[in-house]
């Protein structure tokens, strides 16, 4: 088992992940699976797609779509979770919940890239509905540090420069410069390249990546 900073195995943090965000999507409300995400594009239904489509694409199957994709990653996924956004709402579900302890890893990222891919993904939903839900701190931490390196912040193209990360619910913080604060899940969203709800960031810079007060928000097709 891969073990993450704070001791516990990566797999457990996995499996909790999506363990719990399994229940919470069980019990929203029809409506809600057809309100925006914080992937622009997205709604719920279509994140949801996506985070099961390692769980329900066969290895021919994923190298299909992606032939057709013409080998866009992005194109494809987007694509695929457009169409797999149709499936009902409780087949999605199952698929989440009964492939918590499914060994799927991002290409190069390893289990850190897919408890961060649950995570941040899982976030886009419940941040965009307002549930409340926050993610444990020992998981947190361990997105933290993935979101934080070097390959993430290539990926993402956050541009975070002359600013400081501060968080308000724990000891953590990331570069130098004005502090933009707020909840560390709400943080590691920035560094994720979306934007934010009103209200969820405080400082100079917040309006900058708050939605529909900074740039355009990032599109589907460049989710974690």
């Amino acid at each position: 088992m891969t073990q993450a900073a704070a001791g516990t195995p990566i797999e457990e943090f996995i499996a909790g992940e999506r363990r719990e965000l399994a229940a919470l999507l069980a019990a929203l409300p029809d409506a809600d699976w057809d309100k925006p995400s914080l992937c622009a594009g997205w709604r719920v239904r279509e994140v949801v797609a996506h985070m099961t489509m390692p769980f329900r694409y066969s290895t021919l199957r994923f190298a299909t779509a992606l032939a057709r994709a013409r080998l866009d990653f992005a194109k494809m996924a987007d694509r695929c979770a457009r169409r797999d956004a149709a499936a009902p709402p409780a087949e999605l579900v199952a698929a989440l919940r009964d492939n918590e302890r499914y060994p799927w890893k991002p290409p190069g990222a390893g289990l850190e890239g897919a408890l961060t891919h649950d995570v941040i993904h899982g976030l886009d939903i419940t941040t965009a509905l307002g549930t409340g839900r926050r993610v444990p701190q020992d998981r947190l931490r361990q997105v933290l540090a993935t979101v934080t390196g070097s390959e993430s912040r290539k990926h993402f193209g956050v541009d975070l420069t002359g600013i400081e990360l501060r968080a308000t619910d724990l000891e953590w913080s990331f570069g130098t410069g004005t502090p933009l604060a707020g909840e560390a899940q709400d943080l590691a969203l920035v560094l994720c390249g979306r934007q934010l709800p009103a209200g969820h960031l405080s400082g100079p810079a917040a309006a900058r990546f708050s939605a529909g007060q900074g740039p355009p928000r990032l599109t589907a097709s460049g989710t974690a």
